[in-house]
C-alpha cells in the first residue's frame, strides 16, 4: 500500500484520519504544521501528502509550493474547512490532486486518498 504523510494541526482529527488510513493498510506519518511535514518530507520517498490548509509555522499553500518543488512526483491533496482557504488552493490546481472539504466522514476521506492514490495526473486547472 501507499506510504501517506499526513500534516495537520489538530491533533484528533491527524489521529483519526491515520488511523482510518491504516486500516486500509497505508504506512502513516505525521506532521502538527508544514514546516515540521517538510522535515519529514525529505525521510521519504513518500506517495501521498494530504494537509491540512491552515495551519501555523508553514501553512498547507507554502507547504505545497515547497513539496512540489523539491518532490514532482509527489501526488498532494488538500483539507480545510474554510472556503476562502479552498479558494486559496485554486492556483495550485497543477501541483495537487484536489482539496477535501471538512468537516468530513470517515468513508470521504477514504475514498479522496484511494481516488488521489489512483490518479496518474493533477487535477486540471
Amino acid at each position: 500500500m501507499a506510504k501517506i504523510l499526513i500534516t495537520e494541526d489538530e491533533d484528533s482529527l491527524r489521529m483519526f484520519v491515520a488511523r482510518a488510513l491504516r486500516l486500509d493498510g497505508h504506512e502513516t506519518h505525521e506532521a502538527a504544521d508544514g514546516a515540521e511535514g517538510l522535515e519529514k518530507l525529505n525521510e521519504g520517498p513518500f506517495d501521498l501528502l494530504l494537509s491540512d490548509i491552515r495551519m501555523p509555522v508553514m501553512d498547507g499553500i507554502e507547504l505545497v509550493h515547497q513539496a512540489s518543488a523539491r518532490f514532482p512526483e509527489l501526488k498532494i491533496l488538500l483539507m480545510t474547512g474554510y472556503a476562502e482557504q479552498r479558494e486559496r488552493a485554486d492556483d495550485l490546481a497543477t501541483k495537487i490532486i484536489d482539496v477535501v472539504q471538512k468537516p468530513f466522514a470517515l468513508p470521504d476521506i477514504r475514498r479522496a486518498v484511494a481516488a488521489a492514490l489512483s490518479s496518474g495526473n493533477c487535477r486540471a486547472a
